[in-house]
């Protein structure tokens, strides 16, 4: 049996991770899967979780293209260090509180889409080695997809479950204080 390269990986996990993300979502039932769970966290339901993704996906291929163009692109975001990630994402979280469920999963799935054809259009050696590309700097391009596709999933895998389980939690806690009337 031949061993999958690192890409073929990549693409593998990516892929099983984020059908696992949408199946969490299609486990809730549909009229609930809006709701906002209480929490002191900054993503209080599904669409911020896609909307999370879908920003750092958008970031990546905005890396990519000016990375590929030969420029050395602003990481992460224009106005933004690393240090300041966290308001990075509670503006994230901000820009997109009048985004519906529906709107958050068609984008997500496209965005989802793209990157995944971006790994697909280059060779495991141009993923895996570290300086191939001068704007990845000391890393390989494995380090940029793996963070905002698999890794992120695992994370957002993890946030979902906990807002589907909250969601469900509610409903029986509903179930077990509805009073028959006779």
């Amino acid at each position: 049996m031949i061993a999958k390269s690192e890409k073929e990986n990549l693409l593998l996990h990516s892929d099983s991770s984020f059908k696992s993300l949408l199946e969490i979502i299609e486990s809730v039932p549909s009229r609930k899967r809006t709701i906002s769970i209480e929490t002191q966290e900054r993503d209080k339901n599904f669409r911020d979780v896609f909307m999370h993704l879908y920003e750092w996906h958008a970031m990546l291929e905005r890396w990519y293209r000016e990375g590929m163009d030969g420029d050395i692109p602003f990481m992460p975001a224009p106005g933004f260090k690393w240090r300041t990630i966290k308001l990075l994402n509670m503006q994230i979280w901000e820009n997109h509180q009048d985004v519906t469920l529906n709107q958050a999963i068609k984008k997500l799935k496209l965005s989802h889409e793209r990157v995944m054809n971006l790994i697909k259009s280059h060779t495991n050696e141009e993923i895996m080695t570290k300086k191939y590309y001068k704007w990845t700097k000391t890393s390989n391009l494995y380090s940029y997809f793996a963070a905002n596709t698999s890794n992120h999933y695992i994370w957002a895998i993890k946030k979902c479950e906990s807002i589907a389980k909250s969601i469900k939690d509610e409903e029986k806690n509903k179930n077990k204080f509805v009073i028959k009337s006779t």
